[in-house]
């Protein structure tokens, strides 16, 4: 680069100064050009950039950045390649000559294994994180070293499980470097014997607890049995450091292969295993006084910043030896994990496990939605989520934790889980509607809503609800992308259905039998996709607020659509249940109404309520910042790169393509909030309202401890938002230093108005 011409300087304004060519030789001397620089960037303004014949912002992005280790490829490593690692002694076999120093740092490695493998599935490369241990890249050199062997192997055989199930889950694509093993010895000959070696070496150390627990007078140890190391008053706390070590990762390694096994067998298993792992973690958090106590010298620095118990630096490890495999684009810089953070994570991601296994296996769709949702409410991570969608994979690889074969659990076909989420009539489950070209076509659009890849395999009955399970088991910002582009597949197949059922049964005669069964099929299934989409559109709406995409500026916009979409799903929820008690009763066969009956079936059944409440609170909450913007000069600033209409179009667009709702457009939001002042608000108190359902219904949900919860939270809104509504009405126009702010403190999604004083 030093032969191409480059600039001398550059000028305050911008302009490129008089090239100068600097011809480099072994005599040639290198400047910090730093204080250059930095006076070329005090000139420039916001947004101006320095632009020359042989400078451009595509040479600036094109550009190798040396000397930076997270771009630079080529930066000089201590080793170029794993034999010179070994051959400089950083991955000695045995680990130290002393056996009370090889226990210890065997420890050490364990602690940052473990720390690493946390740090690989928060996004990291395997090369980087696990496979940056030699003594894993060499596994045949630890076969002397039974202790330190058969751990790197029960090690290689998780990891290979990991990936196995995030492959297989298709949720590697939110972090494509988690799958890559760039050419990493992962398989290996004898790792299926991996829990039989592991075995053997804990029996061999329970043993030697065992042994020193013993009364002084049975002290003496088994002729067969040889001590861990040399010092017999560090025995028995070496046995229990390293047992709870090889048992945690015997029991999780457990729970991988129980939660693989088809149609939800494993689970119980993979419970009890949880809890075992769980066990001993609190052992292995125990352990890290006594292993800081074994030695007289003390670690430096933190030890909450360590990787391992002890604080000492693992030997072993080099994470740049593998930084040119460590992905096709210059290698990520990274940062391992603390041990004890290392330790919260497998706690955490054993709980998320825990929540997966306890599922009762519902067939209902309602049921099993509402459980992903509020499983992702907890933001489990990757490995947690791909464990909800993978159950086996034997022979095909869509088969599900939720889905397999084509069935809920492997068990329950989804055209009966259809039947009962439609409220369709017990005639259908034996109807050739089933075999309708049409109806087959609505499960090939579900799957291809769980399966954000698409899985191009027809023979997959019922896909269209199988993808959307697949997305709500993703994380949020991907969720959100995939539910926004799949919409428009709903809202096809809903026009798709209408037309096939009236195509195939609008000429049967009146007096047939099948015109009334295939009738109701058709309004059963037509509502039931209609409520389900507008579902997946109060989804996508609610993401935004989470994944924190709205500006307070646009709150008001937002929660005018909101409040458009949760009116038509209270409506196709209201003719669902509506739907379902009629084919109850008729089931029922009653003859005559009572006059309980007729009352009871003329009140709003407590979930329509319960999104009446949120209706209430979107349409409240879209009044104030429509009059705060119409009343308040400030709450109305233009921005200076969007219109208000752009900003529609980039937050709707994908809503507004589907036509959810019909007929809502930007003009039609102009026109609902351009009149919105401070004296109608007053007229009209609509957190009031739902303040008062959400009092009136909690009594319906006292089995429901979720829903319950989410009713406190609302009630809070409506309570704190009631009365800032109030103030903002008493004193919005004539006090200049009222100052509005809107915090999500009570509840993710609706704000909760707080009115100052500036």
């Amino acid at each position: 680069m030093a032969d191409k011409p480059v600039y001398g300087e550059a000028s305050i304004d911008g302009q490129p100064s008089k090239l100068a060519s600097i011809p480099a030789s072994d005599t040639t001397v290198w400047a910090d050009a730093s204080p250059l620089l930095q006076t070329a960037c005090a000139g420039l303004r916001d947004g101006e950039l320095i632009h020359g014949d042989n400078f451009n912002l595509f040479a600036a992005m094109s550009a190798l950045e040396i000397m930076d280790p997270k771009m630079d490829s080529g930066i000089v490593c201590t080793y170029y390649s794993i034999d010179e690692a070994i051959e400089n002694g950083a991955a000695p076999v045995p680990i130290s000559l002393d056996s009370t120093i090889d226990v210890c740092r065997t420890i050490d490695i364990m602690d940052h294994l473990l720390a690493c493998e946390a740090a690989w599935h928060k996004g990291h490369s395997l090369a980087q994180t696990v496979f940056s241990c030699i003594y894993l890249l060499r596994l045949d050199r630890t076969a002397p070293h039974a202790l330190l062997h058969s751990y790197c192997r029960i090690i290689r055989a998780t990891c290979k499980a990991v990936v196995s199930v995030v492959s297989d889950a298709r949720t590697h694509e939110e972090e494509d470097l988690f799958t890559m093993t760039y050419g990493l010895p992962l398989n290996g000959d004898g790792d299926d014997k991996c829990l039989s070696i592991l075995n053997a070496v804990e029996e061999t150390i329970s043993r030697q607890l065992r042994a020193c627990k013993a009364t002084s007078s049975k002290r003496r140890l088994p002729e067969d049995l040889e001590p861990l190391q040399s010092n017999p008053n560090l025995e028995e706390g070496f046995c229990k450091a390293l047992l709870c070590r090889l048992r945690f990762r015997k029991h999780f390694f457990h729970v991988l292969s129980c939660m693989k096994r088809p149609q939800g067998r494993g689970l119980e298993s993979a419970r009890k295993h949880i809890a075992s792992c769980l066990t001993e973690l609190e052992s292995i958090l125990k352990s890290a006084d006594f292993l800081r106590s074994c030695f007289d010298e003390s670690c430096e620095g933190d030890i909450d910043d360590k990787t391992t118990a002890s604080g000492f630096e693992p030997i072993g490890f080099d994470a740049m030896l593998n930084s040119r495999l460590s992905a096709p684009t210059p290698p990520r810089a990274i940062k391992i994990l603390s041990w004890k953070k290392a330790v919260e994570y497998f706690v955490k991601l054993l709980n998320d496990l825990d929540v997966i296994c306890s599922y009762s296996l519902d067939p209902q769709l309602e049921s099993l939605l509402r459980f992903v949702v509020l499983f992702q409410k907890s933001q489990p991570d990757l490995v947690a989520r791909s464990h909800l969608q993978i159950l086996n994979h034997v022979n095909i690889v869509e088969q599900l934790l939720l889905v397999q074969d084509g069935k809920l659990y492997g068990r329950d076909p989804f055209f009966a889980v259809i039947n009962k989420a439609a409220a369709l009539p017990e005639a259908t489950k034996n109807h050739d509607i089933q075999k309708n070209e049409s109806f087959l076509q609505l499960g090939m659009v579900i799957a291809n809503f769980l399966n954000s890849n698409g899985v191009g395999n027809s023979s997959l009955p019922n896909k269209l609800v199988m993808n959307l399970l697949k997305i709500l088991c993703t994380n949020s910002a991907w969720q959100r992308r995939k539910l926004g582009k799949f919409l428009q597949d709903w809202r096809v197949i809903y026009v798709q259905l209408e037309l096939a059922f009236r195509n195939e049964y609008g000429e049967v005669s009146s007096s047939s039998n099948d015109e009334n069964t295939c009738m109701k099929i058709f309004q059963h299934i037509l509502l039931w996709v209609e409520e389900q989409t507008y579902w997946i559109a109060f989804r996508f709406l609610i993401l935004g607020f989470e994944l924190e995409l709205y500006s307070t500026g646009e709150y008001c916009m937002v929660y005018w659509y909101l409040y458009a979409v949760l009116i038509k799903l209270a409506e196709k929820t209201h003719l669902m249940m509506a739907v379902s008690h009629d084919t109850a009763k008729r089931k029922g066969k009653k003859k005559k109404d009572s006059p309980k009956d007729l009352a009871r079936e003329s009140r709003i059944p407590p979930a329509v309520l319960f999104l009446q409440c949120y209706i209430c609170l979107a349409e409240g909450l879209t009044m104030m910042l429509a009059a705060l913007r119409n009343e308040i000069p400030v709450f109305h600033s233009p921005s200076p790169f969007n219109t208000e209409h752009e900003k529609f179009v980039q937050h709707f667009e994908l809503l507004q393509r589907a036509c959810i709702p019909d007929y809502v457009s930007y003009s039609s939001y102009k026109e609902s909030t351009t009149h919105a002042r401070f004296s109608t608000l007053a007229m009209y108190n609509y957190f009031k309202d739902a303040q008062r359902i959400a009092k009136e219904v909690k009594s319906s949900f006292s089995n429901d401890p979720e829903r319950l919860a989410e009713l406190r939270k609302l009630e809070q809104v409506a309570e704190h938002n009631s009365v800032a509504q109030n103030v903002i009405c008493r004193l919005g126009a004539l006090d200049p230093s009222l100052k509005v702010l809107f915090e999500f403190s009570h509840h993710p999604f609706f704000a909760t108005v707080v009115v100052k004083r500036s």
